[in-house]
């Protein structure tokens, strides 16, 4: 299953020149833009762990990639994202946020229903055991 969160996550993934372009799309709008990676990409986990700091003030993408290519040779089997931080007054807020690796194995998640009073129906998002290959 394709985890769907953040811009783009209906297409295909990005290739490192399109990850440079929004980087750079980012930075030409001011924005501070990060790296974050987890293991666990539940929809509401929304705090994921931050490679390094958010980067400031930078003027090439160059720089982003080359953190991005260390994280993923660290963290190469987890999720990896990139946010660009807009923090302009009346914004003050994330802007774009995109995945930009993931494990060779995604995690699964299933949508468990339940009645209670009132005929009111509570949804609960589980995560599912990775499914393995049989051979």
């Amino acid at each position: 299953m394709k985890l769907t969160q953040g811009c783009f996550s209906f297409l295909p993934d990005l290739t490192d020149d399109q990850i440079y372009k929004q980087v750079q799309y980012c930075l030409t709008n001011g924005w501070a833009v990060n790296i974050e990676f987890t293991d666990d990409p539940h929809p509401r986990s929304t705090y994921w762990e931050m490679w390094g700091l958010p980067m400031f003030d930078l003027q090439d993408a160059a720089g982003v990639m080359m953190e991005l290519a260390e994280c993923r040779r660290v963290y190469g089997d987890r999720y990896i994202r990139i946010s660009g931080f807009d923090s302009s007054h009346g914004w003050e807020s994330v802007r774009i946020s995109f995945l930009v690796n993931r494990p060779p194995q995604e995690a699964e998640f299933e949508l468990v229903r339940q009645e209670v009073g009132g005929r009111a129906i509570r949804y609960t998002t589980v995560r599912r055991p990775a499914a393995h290959a049989s051979t």
